[in-house]
């Protein structure tokens, strides 16, 4: 080992202080020359790639979270779907933290992975379309303009491709997201055709009717009322999940004002119970819906 790990540190030496293929000393290189130093930084990195991983891998789903060389044994064993999950920065009434939708894809997306069982999750997309970006009404409010979230797609699909993911999962917790989805994944199959690659828009993940009406006829929690907040039981508690912090859970019973339209939200165990149950009723559908996007695809 100490000899494998001996031989990559050279080969990472090489790759860190090779010149500029077009330059050397203060000239210029030819062709053969350029050609030579091109091939030696791509040995070097060929060997960076057979690296075997000196350590115990992380369990987690999330490609932030994981060294390349965990990367790289996932897609080599067969991890070969990614999901690219998207949400919003936005105002969400007086209680809830402007990343609503990044709060709850924390806990969505990692199921969703590991359910599949073959796939890993790109950090969420936090900055989405919310409008003209130069005319926000709501301070905290982040905006892309639909090109710019395309372009982001694009290139993060792209970059997933480039390096052994077969199928790219697009999904959003926001409405404002569904056109660009869309449009992303008929874009990016247009230019995949014929690779092997497929980029797959899930618009089941966002159905949040089906949700409110499983949380009604299933668990018996009925919005009496409309706060007139951007807010929902359901979204916070699906919030909670993550973070009770992100629905200001402790400072809302303090002043008295731990219900949203009509529902409590202390305490926090049945709070929490609920949104256990409600992520796990999206996570259901959304892995269904890939499945059958997929088998439809042929996949």
């Amino acid at each position: 080992m100490k000899r494998a790990l001996t031989t990559v540190a050279a080969a990472i030496m090489v790759m860190a202080f090779a010149a500029p293929v077009s330059a050397q000393n203060g000239r210029d290189l030819s062709p053969e020359e350029q050609a030579a130093r091109q091939a030696e930084r791509e040995r070097a990195r060929q060997e960076m790639m057979r690296m075997p991983n000196p350590i115990e891998p992380l369990n987690s789903v999330w490609i932030d979270e994981l060294t390349w060389i965990e990367v790289r044994d996932l897609i080599a064993s067969g991890t070969t779907t990614a999901i690219i999950p998207t949400g919003g920065v936005e105002q969400n009434g007086p209680y809830l933290a402007n990343g609503k939708h990044n709060y709850v894809l924390q806990g969505a997306c990692d199921q969703i992975a590991r359910r599949l069982g073959n796939a890993l999750c790109t950090p969420v997309l936090k900055l989405v379309p919310e409008g003209d970006p130069e005319n926000i009404s709501y301070p905290g409010t982040l905006s892309l303009r639909q090109e710019t979230f395309r372009m982001v797609l694009q290139d993060v699909g792209n970059s997933l491709k480039s390096q052994g993911f077969t199928d790219v999962i697009l999904i959003g917790d926001s409405g404002g997201n569904q056109r660009g989805l869309e449009a992303t994944a008929i874009t990016l199959n247009a230019s995949w055709a014929g690779s092997g690659a497929t980029a797959y828009f899930i618009p089941e993940y966002y159905n949040y009717n089906d949700v409110g009406q499983y949380m009604e006829e299933e668990l018996g929690y009925v919005e009496t009322i409309n706060d007139g907040h951007h807010d929902d039981f359901y979204i916070t508690s699906l919030m909670m999940v993550t973070s009770p912090e992100s629905v200001r859970y402790h400072q809302r019973v303090a002043a008295d004002e731990a219900t949203i339209n009509g529902l409590s939200i202390a305490p926090i165990n049945q709070a929490l119970e609920v949104g256990h149950k409600l992520m796990e009723f999206r996570t259901n559908a959304t892995v269904k819906a890939i499945h059958a996007a997929m088998h439809g695809a042929g996949n």
